[in-house]
């Protein structure tokens, strides 16, 4: 019989949303924080075009994409990367600088996919407390041990929803060894640019990777594209694992295309965020936990993980789909993508009723 590696036969499957609903219901998918409106004209186009090519191979060295990621946020071209999905650097960036010698650390609730390129490179995987469904900074560097390879931080937090300030993260990189590589994954930093100066310059210390995704802001979830900047020796490196043709022309192209719409993505936002603080408002007034939220989605947290799951199911048998949280360690919470206005009313109606009725 052919075996696996033991540390792959050891590991769990990624743990994807369950998008079951009840026989006969609608389906209302608020699991995949994807964006609550189609990406721009300008990219679907774009892909249209790209597609009549499909006969060649893509570029392996994401030339267009890279020189529009280059003239909007002034980083040098060989200091970007492109992966399918930032989850896709991710795990180069495990398989590459972290091992059995070298352990990757990050907050409590941080992203599950950090853990699974832990296990995925055979590296411990370490956790630092939160602070109130919020990162701390402190507790990282105290968490820090003589073997600490890597801290992931995302930021925004994914699912608190919570985040440092461009401060604090500097507080962080100058508290970690300069053995330490910080990768901070900003899947969902386009919703929160207004609040502070972006981190892409930390990258020039060397020991600082930065990460955004296309999947949010940009509504290409499903082209899969994410990007990276970092010093050109740590993009060296990754380049040895990542596969040359990651990212598909069709993908390329509508990435590009996206990019040079900012009004578009920037609406997204704005649309986004204005029904997440109405969200928000009504859920507390029912007594529901809510964080403030600067990404597409709401952390919900309930009195107990009973009364979460309880809540789910409900919702589940009515065809709104929410994610639960038990593997970011919030067994009591649902997290609730910010999709599209009719469908998070719909899902709000269901929620508060839900949660009155449980309160009786």
């Amino acid at each position: 019989m052919i075996r696996p590696n033991p540390h792959i036969a050891a590991r769990k499957p990624y743990a994807l949303a369950n998008m079951g609903a009840a026989d006969g219901a609608p389906l209302i998918s608020l699991a995949q924080n994807e964006s609550l409106r189609s990406p721009s004209p300008k990219a679907i186009a774009a892909a249209a075009w790209a597609s009549e090519s499909l006969a060649f191979y893509p570029d392996p060295d994401w030339l267009t994409l890279r020189a529009g990621l280059s003239e909007l946020h002034g980083l040098p071209r060989d200091s970007i990367l492109c992966g399918a999905g930032s989850l896709d650097l991710i795990g180069a960036l495990a398989r590459v600088y972290a091992g059995s010698s070298r352990a990757v650390l990050t907050p409590a609730h941080a992203y599950p996919f950090f853990r699974t390129a832990a296990q995925m490179a055979c590296a411990r995987f370490d956790t630092a407390v939160e602070e109130g469904g919020r990162v701390s900074v402190d507790a990282l560097l105290s968490a820090v041990r003589p073997d600490t390879g890597i801290v992931f931080v995302a930021n925004p937090g994914n699912p608190t929803g919570t985040r440092l300030s461009r401060v604090e993260l500097l507080c962080l990189r100058e508290g970690l060894r300069g053995d330490i590589l910080l990768v901070i994954d900003e899947a969902y930093g386009e919703f929160a640019d207004h609040l502070d100066a972006r981190c892409f310059d930390m990258v020039v210390r060397g020991d600082t990777v930065v990460l955004r995704t296309f999947s949010k802001a940009y509504g290409l979830a499903g082209a899969r594209v994410g990007w990276g900047t970092c010093p050109p020796e740590i993009a060296t490196e990754l380049r040895k694992v990542l596969n040359p043709n990651n990212i598909s022309a069709t993908s390329q192209a509508a990435a590009a295309a996206a990019l040079a719409d900012q009004a578009y993505m920037q609406e997204t936002c704005r649309l986004t965020m204005a029904i997440g603080r109405e969200a928000a408002e009504r859920l507390r007034k029912v007594g529901v936990s809510v964080a403030d939220s600067y990404t597409n989605f709401l952390l919900l947290e309930f009195d107990t993980s009973e009364q979460a799951k309880a809540i789910e199911d409900a919702l589940r048998a009515k065809g709104v789909i929410l994610r639960r949280q038990a593997g970011a360690g919030l067994p009591h919470a649902l997290r609730m993508t910010l999709g599209p206005a009719p469908w998070v009313d719909q899902a709000l109606d269901l929620l508060v009723a839900l949660t009155q009725e449980a309160k009786r």
